[in-house]
């Protein structure tokens, strides 16, 4: 059984997106989680913020920052969203990425929800500290979808993708992705990305099809072994070529609300693309 006691939740003050927050807030209801807030302030964070914004906030003062917040852009939801729910406030300086992957691992988070559009510090944000972080926090993170306009709903998972690179950890990523499945009642679509299949030649692009059918009936024959030893009896998406714009397309195609994707410690296929997925996608993804 899935148990997400700890999420920590880095935020960007002022915040420019509030998506990342409702997410929290939904999980945080269904597993009974306490929710840590955590606001990093960096040296980058100060340079890009109007004068006015880089007045130092104290723990106490996050969670009415954020009500504040949410009323300006007229979310009327977030308050009761976050109301009867277990929240601490942290702030802190330094490196973002060292400071949250530390948080993490002294508040033994099982999850850290980052928003992946920020306002003050977007840049350093989206870039290395998000790639810092999936690099060397232990447990799982979750991004928002990359987009600029804050949705300010709250989460609804009722298909999960799910991005299988074959081999040790596929356990794991499946696991969890199934796991989340079960508890959200949610349709499972499990994809793998092959290598391309097509080619420039005389006339312009085409498709080696003998090589595609090779490719497809491979990682099928993978994936039906992967569901037989992870007991699942999910849908299968096999696409080949650029790995996030593949993934984004079956995000299309699957409706898919959540993409679970594999964080590999010494590299790998997804893993090498693990911001551009990111980025590709419009869904939340999570990587475990």
């Amino acid at each position: 059984m899935l148990s997400i006691r700890r999420v920590l939740l880095p935020i960007d003050i002022p915040i420019a997106s509030l998506n990342v927050i409702h997410q929290a807030a939904t999980l945080a209801r269904h597993f009974k989680s306490e929710i840590v807030i955590l606001h990093v302030v960096t040296a980058q964070s100060q340079a890009a913020s109007k004068p006015e914004e880089s007045r130092e906030l104290a723990a106490e003062g996050l969670l009415e920052v954020i009500r504040e917040e949410a009323q300006k852009r007229q979310d009327q939801s977030l308050g009761q969203a976050l109301d009867g729910l277990t929240i601490r406030c942290m702030t802190a300086t330094g490196d973002a990425a060292q400071v949250i992957v530390q948080t993490a691992e002294d508040e033994k988070a099982d999850l850290i929800m980052m928003s992946s559009y920020g306002f003050t510090f977007y840049q350093f944000l989206m870039g290395s500290v998000t790639a810092k972080v999936l690099h060397e926090a232990e447990c799982p993170v979750w991004t928002d979808a990359h987009v600029e306009e804050p949705r300010g709903q709250a989460l609804a998972i009722r298909n999960i993708l799910c991005a299988v690179k074959f081999g040790p950890r596929a356990d794991i990523t499946v696991s969890w992705a199934a796991q989340m499945a079960a508890e959200f009642g949610a349709r499972l679509t499990l994809a793998n990305v092959t290598a391309s299949v097509e080619f420039l030649g005389p006339g312009g692009n085409y498709v080696n099809e003998k090589w595609k059918a090779e490719l497809v009936a491979g990682a099928s024959e993978q994936m039906a072994k992967v569901q037989q030893e992870m007991g699942t009896k999910a849908e299968v998406f096999i696409g080949s070529g650029d790995v996030p714009k593949v993934l984004s397309q079956a995000a299309k195609e699957t409706k898919a609300d959540l993409l679970v994707t594999g964080s590999y410690p010494y590299g790998g296929h997804l893993r090498t693309h693990g911001y551009s997925i990111i980025s590709a996608v419009p869904i939340p993804v999570l990587s475990v």
